[in-house]
């Protein structure tokens, strides 16, 4: 399987696979917030396309082109070629660099970096059909408010991922009581009572559930009635692999 990544200027941007680091997650004690796995795995499912200059863009609450103000830190002779003001309405558009293509049956999801917080702009999500497209797409992001934004060089403007979407028009969504499926309500119902006991214990001080600190059931990939045999295609770490030089 391969991702094909065709650059379309001299000096295309870094493309890196996704990095699990957020600074609002290094400021909590301990740094509590990567025991969250849902958000860890997120960062890295995918690949980063890394902002090749630091600048400055400033919304000063206009609907027209020229109303976005870009300015780079320092003299870069691909800055007005990277990012522009091309929607008007207070959006930024990147150009990322790169014509893609997918084996046949993937589209590339194009996003901002996932948990990655900015604050007065916002990532837009788009989804490109790149097992055909002959052209490149834009990354954009949209003020939410009037005032300035800073984009480090380093920074990933624009994070890709790959998804099967086809398939999902096939999917029904169905609504069933729980009491409907026995073994799942008994595996929730452990869950719970597992929760509920340990939050209890925490709030008492107690020594052993303080040391512990939280619960590690959805990490390990275990079931917490320790009954059933544990997933054994459980994932708690990706690391993807870095774009390469072919012919």
């Amino acid at each position: 399987m391969e991702l094909e990544c065709y650059p379309t200027t001299d000096r295309p941007p870094e493309i890196v696979p996704g990095r699990p680091q957020r600074a609002w997650m290094e400021s909590f004690a301990d740094r509590h917030a990567y025991r969250c796995l849902p958000l860890t795995m997120a960062n890295t499912t995918g690949w980063e396309i890394l902002c090749p200059m630091s600048f400055s863009a400033e919304w000063n609450g206009g609907k027209f082109q020229e109303d976005i103000t870009l300015i780079p830190d320092n003299p870069h002779p691909d800055f007005h070629n990277f990012a522009k003001s091309h929607f008007s309405h207070g959006v930024l558009t990147f150009h990322p660099g790169y014509l893609f293509r997918t084996p046949p049956g993937w589209s590339m999801m194009a996003q901002g970096p996932p948990n990655h917080v900015k604050d007065g702009i916002q990532p837009l999500a788009g989804l490109v059909e790149t097992e055909w497209l002959p052209f490149p797409f834009t990354m954009n992001w949209i003020f939410t408010r009037p005032g300035r934004v800073h984009f480090r060089k380093g920074e990933p403007f624009c994070f890709i991922t790959l998804v099967q979407d086809k398939p999902l028009a096939e999917f029904q969504p169905v609504i069933r009581p729980l009491a409907r499926n026995a073994d799942l309500m008994g595996q929730y119902a452990a869950w719970e009572k597992h929760r509920t006991d340990f939050n209890a214990k925490i709030y008492r001080g107690d020594p052993e559930a303080t040391k512990e600190a939280w619960q590690r059931f959805y990490f390990r990939g275990e079931y917490p009635d320790a009954v059933a045999e544990p997933p054994k295609d459980h994932v708690n770490k990706r690391r993807l692999k870095a774009p390469k030089f072919g012919g």
